[in-house]
């Protein structure tokens, strides 16, 4: 995965205020931090930003008053109603470094006729190199039958990738298509009722 360059601009005012005046003008309040270095709080271009983390584990390159550091995202609020990036938590990472990422898992393929899948878990956590981060892992489904079961363990990896998550962990399952039993219409079960009212009158 190639690096996204973002021109950041240091910032000095803190505070809601300060975060709304800079949305306002199309910038996105950030912090930089990691490898012990103190926190450095950045304004990055709201545009360019929204853009780079539609990726999950989007690697960045960003620029600090002409000095580049690598990162990603660790956290990213989100207005809940405008979905529009309020704050972005960087984490610096360094070439070859191995670093935890949690990364989408994609199914691929068509199980046996008359089965269906259900997908247990959609992400998987990983340890990879920074620079080299997948931006997901596939599972294929392929002809496999009722009952068929694929766990985190059975799952090819990237090259350099290794597995965090549980080997145990359920990703997929097929099993079987089952025809709903046909609902009693309404008006078979009102006249039912008619008829056991009219038994129950007849017995009195």
């Amino acid at each position: 995965m190639s690096e996204t360059k973002l021109v950041a601009q240091t910032r000095t005012e803190f505070g809601k205020g300060a975060a709304r005046r800079l949305r306002r003008a199309g910038q996105v309040p950030a912090v930089l931090y990691g490898h012990g270095s103190a926190p450095v709080h950045v304004a990055l271009p709201g545009h360019d930003t929204m853009l780079a983390l539609k990726h999950s584990n989007a690697l960045l390159e960003i620029d600090v008053e002409g000095k580049d550091q690598l990162a990603i995202a660790r956290e990213v609020q989100r207005d809940p109603v405008k979905n529009v990036i309020e704050h972005v938590d960087l984490i610096i990472v360094k070439r070859g470094e191995k670093i935890a990422v949690e990364v989408p898992v994609v199914v691929e393929g068509e199980s046996a006729p008359g089965t269906t899948h259900l997908q247990d878990a959609t992400h998987l956590q990983l340890e990879v190199e920074a620079t080299h981060i997948p931006e997901s892992v596939t599972v294929s489904i392929e002809g496999l039958e009722d009952g068929a079961k694929v766990h985190a363990g059975e799952i090819t990896l990237p090259k350099g990738a290794t597995l965090l998550s549980d080997a145990e962990t359920l990703v997929v399952a097929v099993s079987e298509v089952r025809a709903a039993e046909p609902e009693e219409t309404e008006e078979g079960a009102e006249g039912e009722t008619a008829e056991a009212a009219a038994e129950e009158s007849a017995e009195a």
